[in-house]
């Protein structure tokens, strides 16, 4: 469905610098949030357009309103809104919806923002977007900075050789997190948010480590015995859980994190190091003078490396997951980062 406005020259704050005005884009997931709602903010934000220019256009078009399908989660929408000569894509949905309009714009230079409406909302809460108002995160898409990012990308290969192309903004893993994910009830989910999650890593907690090759760029390829493997883009999750404090969106590399706990109390100690250590500690020197004072061995429980790619090899088949959604079993993949692919709209200033 697309809703027009009589075309004008000028331009506002946030939409393209062209001379000749472009469509908003809104790709959004219907199952999630109240679209009524979401209309009203988005035609508030052309409200405030017009206000801002002497002559009460907007500078845009008109909106272009897409709703994601079982069979189109936003990957052949976005590329729709490209071709109907869109300016912003705003998209409105959970984790796997910004992924795959993120997949269609990727390399584009069309602006991403971004309505969170979805259980973890990754990215949002990397880039300091609003999580719980859609009025003032329809703004920050419409009259926000643009802001280049990197796109994590993951190529999969099946046991039967067979290999696919994916994107992920904040994280992919191989090994108990991809479990985690797979054994999280759906319902419980919708009941009580990621929370879940913690329900499905309980269960996973006896999954088998994992035997892996694994080699950065430059470097011999190593092997290990991991619970799971992490190449991360950004390191926020719900939760306060920093997992990889010192990853960034825009510095064209992924931080790899291996976990290799032995029992239970090693996961305990990854749980106080990323909510505690990381969170907290870390953000003072003598905060990071108590890390030092206090290390042990049990520091090789959780490993962090850095590189603009990882290539992994696994001994048989395991899970994979991309932003916190299961994409079956591989036997490998090669994360890498593809550094400033993907335009964001952040708030100003930011």
């Amino acid at each position: 469905m697309s809703e027009s406005a009589a075309p004008t020259s000028n331009t506002m704050p946030g939409a393209s610098s062209s001379a000749s005005p472009r469509l908003v884009a809104v790709i959004y997931n219907p199952t999630k949030g109240d679209v009524k709602e979401l209309r009203a903010a988005v035609e508030m934000g052309l409200a405030e357009a017009r206000a801002s220019l002497p002559n009460g256009t907007s500078g845009w078009e008109g909106v272009l309103w897409l709703e994601t399908t079982v069979d189109d989660a936003g990957q052949g929408l976005s590329r729709r809104a490209i071709d109907a000569g869109a300016g912003l894509a705003i998209v409105a949905g959970g984790d796997g919806t910004v992924r795959a309009a993120a997949h269609g714009l990727r390399g584009s230079g069309v602006p991403l923002g971004i309505v969170p409406l979805g259980t973890g909302n990754l990215l949002a809460r990397n880039l300091g977007l609003p999580l719980t108002d859609v009025r003032a995160s329809v703004r920050v898409a419409m009259h926000g900075d643009d802001a280049k990012v990197d796109v994590g990308v993951a190529e999969l290969t099946r046991e039967n050789g067979a290999s696919s192309d994916h994107v992920f903004l904040v994280m992919a893993g191989i090994g108990i997190d991809a479990a985690m994910i797979a054994k999280t009830n759906p319902q419980l989910k919708k009941r009580v948010g990621w929370l879940a999650y913690v329900d499905g890593g309980l269960r996973s907690l006896g999954t088998k480590r994992l035997h892996i090759h694994y080699q950065l760029p430059g470097h011999q390829k190593h092997s290990a015995h991991v619970s799971t493997i992490l190449a991360g883009n950004c390191g926020v999750l719900p939760g306060a859980i920093e997992l990889m404090p010192d990853a960034a969106l825009d510095d064209g590399e992924l931080d790899i994190a291996l976990l290799q706990p032995r029992t239970v109390f090693g996961w305990l100690w990854i749980w106080r190091k990323v909510t505690w250590e990381n969170h907290v500690l870390r953000r003072t020197s003598f905060g990071r003078k108590i890390i030092r004072f206090t290390g042990s061995d049990k520091a090789r429980m959780l490993t962090y490396l850095r590189g603009a790619s990882v290539q992994i090899e696994v001994e048989g088949e395991e899970p994979v997951e991309l932003d916190g959604d299961g994409f079956g079993n591989v036997v490998g993949a090669h994360f890498w980062a593809d550094a400033g692919a993907l335009v964001v709209r952040v708030p100003p200033g930011s």
